[in-house]
């Protein structure tokens, strides 16, 4: 992460999360280390995966203490093995197990999602594909969530409600209609913009592509019904597969011929990669 997206929008979410785990004092720290005492400790994977969050992980103990010093000896979107030893911290020992549980937290969490997602993306080398996330992300901690997607190979899609247009199911129904939101949302976006929307059956792709969208997105659609949505939109707009996809899943999207497909379960069922600091002592 670049200097300024770590001050402006990462360091406020850290300072949060330490301040949840730490009310008014570390009562535990402070029963054996009453006063400051320089200390290592060891970074140490536990099973193998994609690494990502080590920025964040050193912006914890930095955030408590500037002096502290963290060596790295992986980056961010290397592959790590069980007993690995990714880094050493030196410091005070007590910001060092003060902040121990929140540094590991985001970096079990977005190794987790780095490691889901180039997974995933393997199973889409050879084509032109996108492999998208979506704002399906824990709250508070987007940011983080798909700077681990794009570590572990995958794209980003827009951001946030702010980003971009994608008119979804109950957009048209406030429209009254594919053809009424996409020509609203013309009327209405920036001409930069480009207007995605979701499509559900094969008339609302003719709609949609009568209408001039510029990415449709089938949702929840069989094969067949996207290969012959396929046919019908003839590359007059760009196509986006979405709704239920999994790693068992994407192997079949291949053949059609699409542009991206999104999936939430890269940020929503991830699970974290093992990540432990051990062998603290002082020095």
């Amino acid at each position: 992460m670049d200097p300024i997206t770590m001050k402006l929008q990462v360091d406020p979410l850290i300072e949060s999360a330490l301040r949840e785990d730490i009310t008014s004092e570390d009562v535990s720290t402070n029963c054996v280390m009453p006063e400051a005492k320089i200390g290592e400790v060891d970074l140490i994977a536990k099973e193998r995966g994609i690494i990502c969050g080590l920025p964040v992980f050193e912006r914890v103990f930095t955030l408590l203490d500037p002096k502290t010093e963290v060596e790295f000896f992986v980056q961010d979107g290397d592959e790590v093995k069980d007993g690995m030893q990714m880094a050493k911290v030196r410091g005070d020992i007590r910001v060092l197990l003060s902040g121990e549980r929140t540094a590991l937290n985001y970096l079990q969490r977005m190794s987790g999602i780095a490691t889901c997602t180039r997974q995933t993306a393997a199973l889409l080398e050879g084509t032109d594909i996108w492999l998208l996330d979506t704002r399906k992300t824990t709250p508070n901690n987007r940011i983080f969530e798909k700077y681990a997607v794009r570590v572990g190979g995958g794209h980003n899609h827009r951001y946030n409600l702010s980003d971009g247009v994608l008119l979804k199911d109950n957009h048209i129904g406030a429209a009254g209609g594919v053809r009424q939101a996409v020509e609203m949302a013309r009327a209405y976006a920036p001409f930069v913009r480009k207007i995605e929307i979701e499509v559900e059956n094969l008339d609302q792709v003719r709609e949609a592509v009568d209408a001039g969208a510029d990415i449709i997105m089938l949702d929840n659609m069989s094969h067949d019904l996207m290969a012959e949505a396929m046919q019908i939109i003839a590359g007059r707009a760009e196509v986006e597969v979405s709704g239920n996809v999994t790693r068992e899943k994407i192997a079949s999207l291949t053949d059609l011929g699409v542009n991206y497909i999104s999936s939430g379960a890269l940020t929503h069922s991830a699970p974290i990669l093992d990540i432990s600091m051990k062998h603290l002592h002082a020095v």
